[in-house]
């Protein structure tokens, strides 16, 4: 039963992930680097993967993202990257993030399932894969209408991962 229920945690899981990946792909240069707007594209898209990254993590300790990027994102007083990162920087992110949930939600099992979470101790692990995947979908979506209103377009729903 659970080998059901992870196939059907990713294709959702995954699908959130499509659903970023197609957001940046569509976000034209000038939307991208805007630092005119209050919420810059390219940092929620940032702050997104950098989660994604994080909550999929075995743990708190020894966590640490790949280059270019820092635990910056951990710091309470709210500072943003010293630069704006790039769409291949950011989509390589993605790639790193996509393998990531996708090789821990085939590792579940019902006793880490039910075992308590490291980063929310309110939570269990598999909820916070749904938490997480919420997360991402949720931002794909504020993207999505970022797109929406600064270029009258934004990419089409994603109901299941591809793979």
């Amino acid at each position: 039963m659970i080998d059901d229920w992870k196939k059907i945690i990713w294709q959702q899981f995954g699908a959130s992930i499509e659903s970023l990946e197609n957001a940046i792909s569509a976000c034209p240069e000038e939307v991208w680097g805007d630092r005119s707007v209050f919420h810059e594209f390219w940092y929620m898209v940032y702050h997104t993967l950098f989660f994604l990254d994080y909550y999929m993590s075995e743990s708190t300790e020894g966590f640490a993202p790949p280059e270019p990027f820092t635990l910056g994102e951990l710091d309470p007083a709210g500072v943003l990257p010293d630069r704006v990162y790039t769409k291949d920087e950011l989509l390589k992110y993605l790639e790193h993030g996509r393998l990531k949930s996708l090789l821990a939600i085939e590792a579940l099992t019902e006793d880490t399932a039910h075992q308590p979470c490291r980063f929310k101790k309110d939570l269990k692990v598999a909820e916070l894969y749904l938490y997480n995947m919420r997360h991402v979908q949720h931002h794909a979506a504020q993207l999505n209408l970022l797109l929406r209103q600064r270029t009258d377009s934004a990419p089409k729903w994603v109901s299941k991962a591809k793979s």
